[in-house]
């Protein structure tokens, strides 16, 4: 008997995309799925087909020798052969399972599915200066490791898992509703198909153990508040094979006596008196390191900001830092000799008079505009 055209079998066009093909496929399979279609071999052979022209039209290999050369092209192993259903709930577990929502129509379950281990998270206050460069420690976490023993199985050495016989090793409960058969987990093996009757000693038949485990953690320069350091691998191991789960460490950076951070900038406050301010001068100015020289210009205001560029704080994974933000503030003494009172006193008299005079010239230039 000659095979029908696979894009005739789907109903879809040459040019039919994958989404398109899958949709059709999923039309088809529930029309003549063999839960709706009790033993109708017409349905079947239909079903059959169906799986046949979407597991050559969805592979764009094969897909493209069968445009170019047809069915002759895939002659000698072009496709898989679907003798009988359940081969095909085999080979498309996965859609069935999203398509219809049950365990592949009639699919027996292949032992425990491999899950993740559950990923950690730790929190860690640093120093300020540890934030901006960087640092490395050692954290002592709590974790699971897979029992060395039962070698993560749980199964005491010597022994093997039985079959669950509530499930039959499916790990599947299977319920008819209508045309169709609905399963959830097995609620006496939760899923795995096996059941544990002599468990390890040492875990209890969990696979794993509880035991503290040194993890050297790398700091980068230039992280912050809230920074999130992720460590693949470190949480807790996976079950059945899957992989372990993650380690996310999140630091609190703690506040500094002198400075405090805006992005990458380090921002401080240099005190200077009126006499600096006034006349100029150089101070040292503090920084993570050593103090640096700084020139204080003549006639200086408090509030005035210098940006000492390159001497902030690290862009992480880069070379290149923010700056150093000195914030001027003119102290005002409190206490005063009588040589400085006196010395103030004659400044105010002179800044006296010269207000005076400079009043006095706007007074006459005004007058002789009007007149």
């Amino acid at each position: 008997m000659s095979k029908r055209d696979y894009y005739e079998v789907l109903g879809v066009s040459r040019s039919a995309d994958g989404p398109e093909i899958k949709k059709a496929y999923r039309a088809m399979a529930l029309k003549y799925h063999p839960d709706r279609n009790p033993n109708d071999a017409e349905a079947e052979q239909k079903f059959k087909e169906a799986a046949e022209a979407y597991e050559v039209l969805s592979d764009e290999q094969k897909r493209s020798t069968y445009d170019r050369f047809g069915h002759e092209g895939l002659a000698g192993g072009g496709f898989q052969d679907f003798s009988s259903s359940q081969d095909i709930f085999d080979a498309f577990s996965d859609i069935f399972g999203d398509f219809f929502g049950f365990g592949g129509g009639g699919r027996s379950r292949r032992g425990p599915r491999p899950q993740a281990g559950a990923d950690l998270r730790y929190n860690l206050t640093i120093a300020f200066e540890e934030a901006v460069k960087g640092t490395e420690v050692d954290l002592q976490i709590p974790k699971e490791i897979e029992c060395e023993v039962c070698a993560g199985t749980g199964v005491e050495p010597g022994h093997q898992p039985e079959t669950c016989k509530h499930c039959n090793g499916q790990g599947q409960i299977f319920q008819s509703q209508g045309f169709f058969r609905i399963s959830s987990p097995c609620p006496i093996c939760r899923g795995t198909g096996q059941m544990i009757a002599h468990p390890c000693k040492k875990c209890r038949g969990n696979g794993a153990v509880q035991e503290t485990k040194t993890v050297k953690v790398n700091i980068p320069a230039g992280v912050d508040n809230g920074s999130r350091l992720r460590l693949q691998g470190e949480g807790e191991p996976g079950r059945n094979g899957g992989p372990p789960g993650d380690l996310y460490v999140v630091l609190s950076v703690e506040a500094h006596q002198h400075f405090t951070r805006q992005g990458q900038d380090l921002i401080t406050t240099a005190e200077i008196s009126f006499s600096q301010a006034a006349l100029g001068d150089k101070i040292e100015i503090p920084t993570l390191d050593e103090p640096i020289p700084m020139e204080i210009p003549r006639g200086t205001q408090s509030g005035k900001s210098f940006r000492l560029k390159g001497l902030g704080i690290p862009f992480i994974g880069s070379s290149r830092k923010g700056a150093l933000v000195v914030n001027i503030k003119v102290k005002t003494p409190t206490k005063l000799s009588k040589r400085q009172e006196e010395l103030l006193h004659e400044l105010g008299e002179l800044e006296a008079e010269k207000t005076r005079k400079k009043n006095k010239r706007s007074f006459f230039k005004k007058n002789k505009g009007e007149a």
